[in-house]
């Protein structure tokens, strides 16, 4: 079982207008409703792969009921934590002409002491069964700001590998509690190192705990730091659509590649194969099944030679 957490889950709402034009009103030609959360999607993909998927963190007042009564039909199993507080949303809205999607979203609801000591103790009985953990998202309000380095220690002690996906200074306490793999983006990776070299960047923050650094490039794809090399996934060419979860289904190859044992090259082919295919899905968070199998053989894998001493 892999589990994925998600302390600021939302339900993600995505309006598809014509075009979308600033000061005027605008007609929706569909609106498309689905569970949300970084860790959520993660679990969403990775039971589409085939692989055994729990969901953990926090739901709650009426859109926590709504997310939850959509997420039960599908593969993941729910283990969130009810709290008193309401799961915010998330609005995508997709403009049909350029393919662009502006994003908002909602600030997540207060969760209380009790609430997060709650989790805790679900928490920790479920690594008991995991043979990976995903921490991913943002911290709502009432969460300390080394909520991450806490369950990434916990997750440590139980030998259960654990990777960690989220920003600031979350990330920034996490990576020091020494997580197995961590996958910033572009502007996370140069907000922790002070770099926008990738590479230089992606070694550095290696260097300052983390077992491995997956970065996300967007276009150009992922670039690994690993004990074993340093590898550059792209693919084979840039595409339009929706980017709202395609850096969780990077996360969720990863996660796959992690359980089955694969070499590094083929875990990163998965996922950028996985995060192209969610550009090209028809709602945020989902991906394209048969571009995937199209794509997962045409992605580039390069080798960079080893860091010389002292760099």
């Amino acid at each position: 079982m892999i589990l994925t957490v998600t302390l600021n889950a939302a339900l993600d709402i995505t309006y598809r207008v014509a075009a979308l034009t600033p000061h005027a009103t605008h007609r929706v030609g569909e609106v498309v409703e689905r569970p949300g959360g970084k860790g959520i999607n993660v679990a969403r993909v990775l039971a589409a792969l085939g692989h055994e998927s729990v969901v953990t963190g926090f739901a709650g007042g009426a859109t926590g009921a709504v997310l939850r009564g959509m997420l039960a039909p599908l593969a993941p199993h729910d283990a969130l934590v009810g709290i008193a507080g309401t799961t915010r949303r998330t609005i995508a809205v997709t403009d049909g002409t350029s393919g662009d999607t502006t994003q908002l979203n909602e600030p997540g609801p207060t969760v209380l002491p009790e609430e997060w000591a709650a989790f805790l103790s679900s928490y920790d009985s479920l690594l008991r069964e995991a043979e990976a953990v995903a921490l991913c998202g943002s911290l709502p309000p009432g969460i300390h700001v080394g909520a991450y380095a806490e369950l990434v220690r916990r997750a440590r002690a139980a030998e259960v590998p654990v990777l960690l996906d989220t920003s600031g200074e979350p990330l920034r306490r996490g990576i020091a509690a020494r997580p197995d793999l961590v996958k910033p983006n572009a502007d996370e990776l140069a907000q922790l190192t002070g770099s926008r070299e990738p590479l230089r960047a992606t070694r550095d923050a290696r260097r300052r705990g983390a077992h491995t650094v997956v970065a996300s490039l967007g276009p150009e794809g992922l670039l690994a730091a690993t004990p074993d090399g340093t590898w550059q996934a792209t693919p084979p060419e840039p595409v339009k659509g929706n980017p709202t979860g395609a850096g969780d289904s990077a996360v969720a190859g990863l996660l796959s590649g992690l359980v089955l044992g694969l070499p590094w090259p083929q875990r990163l082919s998965r996922a950028v194969a996985l995060s192209t295919a969610t550009v090209l899905a028809p709602a945020a968070g989902e991906f394209d099944a048969a571009a995937y199998e199209e794509l997962l053989p045409r992605i580039t894998v390069v080798e960079h030679a080893p860091a010389a001493p002292g760099k």
